[in-house]
C-alpha cells in the first residue's frame, strides 16, 4: 500500500472497512492503557488483531479487548497480524529493543505504525525506521501521547502568543521510583534506564516550547551537559542535563527509574512562569497555571481527553492523508529526539552492549545486507560506475567519507543503506577521529563480510608527519584497525615538498609489490608534483601515482579550508586533468553547503565560506544550479554533484552525510544527465 491509494477520510479505512482497523503488536501494560481509551476514538477506531511471541500472552491480551466492546479480535503471531487485512495500522509497545525490526515488518507489510517511544534506542536506527516509512509512503509516529492532549496544545498557542513574555528557561523532569532492581528498565540488553523510558518527555517538551517561542520547526539544543548515576545492572537511574538552545533559551531537565521528581514542566519568561503539574500522565483534570506580573494568576482545565486514542486517531488521519508523519510530533522531530537522547547518554558515559564499537551490530532489518553493486544494471540501482587500473573492482562513481559518522550503530545504518543503494567506496585517513574511525569502518566491513566486495580508500602521511617512515608507520597501523592486510587505494594525505619526491614514490611502490596497497596516489598535491612523482617513476622502474584527491567542484575555490589543501578547480588544473585523464577524487564538492542554501551575499555569518567561496562568479554559478534544478526536479546540490559526474576527466566525488536523509538527497544527482554544454553553461564557459 503507497500513500497514494489511501483514502481522504480519516474516518475510513485503506482497506475497505467503514472506521480504522488497529492491532497491537505487544501487549504488555502500556498496551493495556492504549486499549482502554481507544474505544474514544473519535473516527470509531476498532480492535481487530493482537500479536506478540506468545500465544498466551496475545490470547489474554484479546480476552481482556472484548471487555472493551473489541468482541471480534484475533490472537496471532506478529507475521500472521500483519498479514491480516482487516488491519490498517498497527500500535508497536514491546520493550525497546523490540520496536526497529516490528516498525519495519509493519511498514513492509502497508501498515501505518505508531510506536511506543522510543523509537529505537539510538539515532542511527532511528534514522533507517524514518527512511523506510518515507520510502513507503506510510505514517510512523512516535507514541509521546502527551503530544496529541489539548492542555499541551494550549500551552504551546500560549507561548506562541507570549503569554509569558520572551521564553527564558525551561524547568521539566519525569522521574520515579521503581520497586526493584528487577525487569527491563533495569536490563542494559531491553536499553532500560530513565533517559530512553521516560527522559524523552522533558526532552520533546522542552523542544515543542522553543519550536514555539522561535519559530523554527524542529529545535535541538546546541549545548547539553550532564550528570548521572549508573547503578548496579548499568543503566541510568537518575541523571540532570542543562540545555542550551537557539536563542538562548536554557532548560534544566531531569530523569530517573530510582528517584521520584515532581513530573512538572514550568516555563519561564520575561513577565511571569507558566506551570503544568500533570504533563504526562494527564489525568482526569490535567491543568495549566499562568502567573504574570501584570494579571492575577489563571489556571486553565483540560478535563475528558483521551490521549491514547487522540494518538491513534492522528495516526490514522496521517494515513488517510498521504502523510508520513503526524504534524502533532513529525519524524524529524522524533529524529532530533533521538540524537538529544544519544548526547545525554554520552555525556554520563552510557552506552548500551549491544552499539559498542566492538559489537556484531546487524542490519536494521536483521537481513543480510544486500550488495547492490553486484547488480549495476538493476532497475533500483541509482548508482554510476567506473574503473581505475589496478584497483580490479568495479568502482560506485560516488565515494562515502566515513567522518561524520559518531558511533558504529549511525555509521552502520547509513554505510548499509550507501551499500544497498549500490555504494561500494569509502574513504578513511589515519588522522580521522584519532584512528577511531578507521576502526569503526573495518569494524562494519567485518560484521558484513564484504571486505571483497568494498573498494577502501586510506590515506596516510599527513601534517606534520609526512615523511617517508611516517608513511611506513602509518599505513601498518590503519590496516591493523581495519582489520584487513591491504588497501585498495593508499594516497598520502598531505605532501612534504621538502623532501624528495622519489623517496615518497619508493616506499610506495615497496608496499604496493608486498601487496599491502594495490593503487596510489596523492591527496592535495599539486599537478607539478604529481607530474614529478611519475616522472621518476618511470625513470626508475617504480609504480606511478594513479589517483589525485584535491579539492574539486562547481564553485571555483579562492582558498581552502585547512593548511596544506590543494584545489584543483581552476582552468589550468582542469586543462591538466583533461589531457591525463587522471582520476580525480574531489573532496568538499558541493562546496562545503554553498550550494544547500546557506550561502547568500548579504549573509557573511559563515567566515570560512565567505573566505573560500563568496564571489559575484559563484553566486552566478548557484542562480544556474538552482535553476537548472528545478528544470530537473531537483535541488542545486544534485545539480552540483552532477557537474562533477560529467566532468571530460574520470570523477569519483567524496561526500560525507551526517544522515541517511542527507545521502539520499546528494544522491539525487546520480539521476542527473547533463550535456556539454549545460556543464560549460554551469561553469561559465559560454
Amino acid at each position: 500500500m503507497s500513500a497514494q491509494t489511501a483514502t481522504t477520510a480519516s474516518s475510513t479505512s485503506t482497506t475497505g472497512h467503514d472506521t480504522p482497523g488497529w492491532a497491537v503488536l505487544g501487549p504488555g501494560g502500556i498496551a493495556r492503557r492504549f486499549l482502554s481509551q481507544l474505544p474514544s476514538s473519535e473516527v470509531g477506531a476498532t480492535l481487530v488483531a493482537a500479536g506478540s511471541s506468545s500465544p498466551e500472552r496475545a490470547g489474554a491480551f484479546a480476552s481482556e479487548a472484548a471487555e472493551h466492546g473489541f468482541a471480534d479480535v484475533t490472537a496471532a503471531t506478529y507475521d500472521e497480524v500483519l498479514a491480516d487485512p482487516r488491519v490498517d495500522a498497527v500500535y508497536v509497545s514491546t520493550v525497546h529493543t523490540g520496536h526497529a525490526a516490528l516498525v519495519l515488518a509493519a511498514l513492509a507489510a502497508g501498515k501505518a505504525v505508531l510506536c511506543e517511544k522510543p523509537l529505537s534506542p539510538n539515532h542511527g536506527t532511528s534514522m533507517a525506521l524514518a527512511d523506510a516509512a518515507r520510502q513507503a509512503g506510510l505514517p510512523l509516529v512516535e507514541a509521546y501521547m502527551y503530544r496529541f492532549h489539548p492542555q499541551t496544545a494550549a500551552l504551546l498557542e500560549l507561548v506562541r502568543q507570549g503569554a509569558v513574555g520572551t521564553v527564558t528557561h525551561v524547568d521539566a523532569s519525569f522521574a520515579f521510583r521503581a520497586g526493584d532492581r528487577s525487569g527491563r528498565l533495569f536490563d542494559v540488553d531491553t536499553a532500560g534506564g530513565g533517559i530512553l523510558d521516560v527522559g524523552g518527555y522533558p526532552v520533546t517538551m522542552t523542544a515543542a516550547i522553543v519550536q514555539a517561542a522561535t519559530g523554527v520547526a524542529v529545535a535541538e539544543p546546541t549545548e547539553l551537559t550532564a550528570t548521572g548515576s549508573l547503578g548496579p545492572t548499568g543503566v541510568d537511574e537518575w541523571t540532570v542535563a542543562q540545555l542550551t538552545y537557539g536563542g538562548g533559551i536554557t532548560a534544566n531537565l531531569r530523569t530517573g527509574v530510582r528517584v521520584q521528581d515532581d513530573n512538572a514542566v514550568v516555563v519561564h519568561g520575561t513577565t511571569g512562569k507558566i506551570t503544568l503539574t500533570d504533563p504526562w500522565t494527564l489525568g482526569d483534570d490535567p491543568t495549566i497555571e499562568i502567573r504574570t506580573i501584570d494579571e492575577d494568576p489563571r489556571t486553565l482545565s483540560f478535563a475528558g481527553a483521551h490521549p491514547y486514542a487522540l494518538e491513534a486517531d492522528a495516526t490514522t488521519a496521517a494515513l488517510a492523508a498521504g502523510r508520513v508523519d503526524a504534524p502533532q510530533f513529525t519524524l524529524d522531530e522524533s529524529l532530533a529526539t533521538a540524537r538529544t537522547l544519544d548526547k545525554w547518554r554520552a555525556a554520563i558515559g552510557l552506552r548500551f552492549p549491544f552499539e559498542a564499537e566492538t559489537a556484531d551490530i546487524p542490519t536494521v532489518s536483521g537481513r543480510p545486507l544486500t550488495v547492490a553493486a553486484h547488480e549495476p544494471d538493476r532497475a533500483d540501482n541509482p548508482m554510476r560506475y567506473g574503473d581505475v587500473a589496478g584497483v580490479g573492482k568495479r568502482m560506485s562513481r560516488l565515494v562515502m567519507g566515513v567522518d561524520n559518522q559518531p558511533d558504529l550503530a549511525h555509521a552502520s545504518a547509513i554505510f548499509d543503506l550507501f551499500v544497498e543503494q549500490g555504494g561500494n567506496v569509502f574513504d578513511t585517513g589515519y588522522i580521522y577521529g584519532g584512528g577511531v574511525l578507521e576502526g569503526r569502518l573495518g569494524k562494519w566491513i567485518q560484521n558484513r563480510g564484504v571486505r571483497e566486495d568494498v573498494v577502501v580508500i586510506t590515506k596516510g602521511a599527513h601534517t606534520p608527519h609526512c615523511d617517508p617512515e611516517s608513511l611506513t608507520r602509518q599505513l601498518l597501523e590503519s590496516l591493523e584497525r581495519q582489520g584487513t592486510d591491504y588497501a585498495d587505494i593508499y594516497m598520502m594525505h598531505r605532501d612534504n615538498e621538502d623532501i624528495p619526491v622519489g623517496e615518497f614514490v619508493d616506499v610506495l611502490d615497496e608496499h604496493r609489490r608486498a601487496g599491502r596497497i594495490r593503487v596510489y596516489g596523492g591527496s592535495n598535491w599539486t599537478p607539478a608534483r604529481f607530474d614529478e612523482a611519475n616522472a621518476y617513476a618511470r625513470a626508475n622502474g617504480k609504480h606511478e601515482f594513479e589517483v589525485l584527491s584535491n579539492h574539486f567542484g562547481l564553485a571555483e575555490a579562492y582558498d581552502v579550508p585547512w593548511a596544506g589543501c590543494r584545489h584543483a578547480t581552476d582552468a589550468a588544473s582542469k586543462q591538466w586533468l583533461e589531457e591525463r585523464q587522471v582520476p580525480l577524487l574531489p573532496w568538499s564538492s558541493q562546496a562545503r553547503g554553498f550550494f544547500t542554501g546557506r550561502a547568500k551575499p548579504e549573509d557573511t555569518s559563515d567566515a570560512e565560506l565567505v573566505r573560500c567561496y563568496y564571489s559575484d562568479d559563484n553566486f552566478e554559478r548557484l542562480r544556474r544550479a538552482s535553476e537548472l534544478g528545478e528544470r530537473f526536479g531537483v535541488p542545486a546540490t544534485a545539480i552540483a554533484l552532477a557537474y562533477v559526474l560529467h566532468q571530460p576527466f574520470p570523477t569519483f566525488p567524496l561526500f560525507g552525510p551526517r544522515t541517511i536523509a542527507e545521502a539520499r538527497s546528494s544522491m539525487t544527482g546520480l539521476s542527473v544527465d547533463l550535456t556539454p554544454e549545460q556543464v560549460a553553461w554551469l561553469d561559465l564557459r559560454d
